[in-house]
């Protein structure tokens, strides 16, 4: 039978996260493979995001065009720099680059700032070909663009895979107009044998439901789904369980907004802002702050 439950901050001290290990292996690696030359910040902000969440190690794989400039901006990141189109899109088949990088991470997260369905499509097929047996991956953006065009690119990950779409995108995953959030989450969920986070509601293929309220529409800003995707990388990558990964990021991403709002005005606030408030959020919602 299908279960619905509200998510509350008991609840989220009843199911705590994995404690944290005493090295940076031991706290989980993440890769993010995105960020073409029109958006080369989103793997930045999905990359802080992960660690925020307490990834001990965070790899971007990305443009040559930016990659230098992100190692910069980001220096607690590993960088692999992809080759571009003449366009500036990501060459898919360039993800070979990273083969090591995604054998071993704990998590994978594709999608932020990719902007070429082709290219993503073909970099998604070629990339699972090199996880590791147990690596979660987490579907973005044009990954789940491409996902939904073709749903068998995902077939290597199923039972190990999250997706964070937008509700445009999760129409795509569909291949209808969404009806109701609910009912719709589960499908996909079902159909692609995945754990789906979407604006506050999560869903797995058991037919189970979180609801995380609170949301405001600050959240309704440029960037803020690469920090959710993030987030919910750098918890998947600490070892949590994929349905609570996805809810304890969607509590965080909410929460982290709220606060951040309150900073800045409701509406006024950027996905960047959000970021520190990821680790204050955890604490509250862990019951240690």
């Amino acid at each position: 039978m299908a279960e619905t439950t509200e998510v509350s901050s008991g609840l989220l001290r009843s199911w705590p996260l994995p404690a944290a290990g005493d090295s940076k292996k031991g706290r989980g690696t993440v890769l993010v493979a995105g960020g073409g030359r029109l958006s080369p910040g989103a793997v930045l902000l999905a990359g802080d995001g992960a660690l925020r969440a307490g990834a001990g190690r965070v790899t971007l794989a990305t443009g040559a065009a930016s990659g230098a400039a992100i190692a910069v901006t980001m220096p607690e990141s590993g960088i692999v720099q992809l080759r571009e189109t003449a366009t500036g899109h990501i060459a898919g088949s360039s993800i070979g680059a990273a083969r090591a990088q995604l054998a071993a991470a704990d998590a994978v997260l594709v999608g932020p700032g990719l902007d070429d369905i082709d290219e993503t499509a073909v970099l998604l097929q070629r990339g699972l070909a090199m996880l590791g047996d147990e690596t979660v991956l987490i579907c973005d953006a044009f990954a789940i663009g491409a996902l939904a065009r073709d749903p068998d690119i995902g077939r290597p990950a199923r039972g190990r895979m999250i997706l964070t779409p937008n509700k445009e995108e999760a129409a795509l995953l569909l291949g209808r107009d969404l009806e109701d959030l609910e009912t719709d989450l589960r499908e996909i969920a079902n159909r692609y044998a995945a754990v789906v986070t979407c604006y506050g509601t999560i869903a797995d293929n058991t037919e189970h439901l979180w609801k995380v309220t609170g949301a405001g529409p600050g959240l309704g800003t440029s960037g803020s789904g690469d920090v959710l995707a993030g987030v919910t990388a750098g918890l998947a990558a600490r070892g949590a369980e994929l349905p609570q990964a996805a809810v304890w990021a969607t509590a965080l991403h909410i929460g982290a907004g709220s606060r951040a709002a309150a900073d800045f005005g409701q509406i006024n606030y950027l996905a960047r802002e959000m970021l520190p408030y990821i680790g204050h959020e955890m604490e509250a919602l862990s019951g240690s702050g």
